[in-house]
């Protein structure tokens, strides 16, 4: 069982959180839809159902995994034109290719040293994927990770897409 409830600006005081009817609070807090929303719930894949609409729903891992790696080019697509967005002249005409390409197929690259960060899905590189992963400053790089629940949850958190929290199970 999850809940979601509307957040408040950050000059607000933000809502307490929901408990079970037994008093227990959630193990996970999840503030998402642009800090629209928090979400509660004990389990990762009730995170990940309020992200993908019908998650819930999809009886077998296969189609979860489709579903999740679906939301992660969503974002990749989505966060990429943002971290570009005004930076563009800072890139060579190479760089703007890659940051203005169509994501149906992964951007294949040896090195990436532009200024603007890429965004990239590891379901498409080594060890998971066929693509070997580009070389370049760490901080260039921003990886999101659709293997299961937890590890999408985490990188989104990573990317700045989500803010995701944990409670002590004691």
């Amino acid at each position: 069982m999850n809940v979601i409830v509307r957040n408040v600006p950050a000059a607000r005081q933000p809502p307490a959180a929901p408990r079970h009817a037994d008093g227990r609070p959630y193990l996970y807090e999840m503030i998402h839809a642009a800090g629209a929303l928090r979400g509660y719930a004990d389990e990762p894949a009730e995170l990940v159902a309020m992200l993908i609409p019908g998650y819930g729903e999809l009886g077998d891992d296969s189609g979860r995994a489709v579903a999740r790696i679906r939301l992660a080019l969503d974002v990749q697509v989505r966060l990429q034109a943002e971290l570009a967005a005004g930076r563009l002249g800072e890139c060579g005409p190479e760089e703007r290719a890659v940051l203005l390409g169509g994501r149906h197929e992964p951007p294949a690259l040896a090195e990436w040293t532009a200024p603007v960060p890429l965004v990239l899905v590891t379901s498409f590189y080594l060890p998971e994927g066929t693509l070997p992963r580009p070389s370049g400053p760490e901080e260039l790089q921003i990886w999101l990770d659709p293997a299961d629940d937890w590890t999408l949850l985490t990188s989104l958190h990573a990317a700045g897409v989500i803010t995701v929290g944990a409670r002590s199970a004691a």
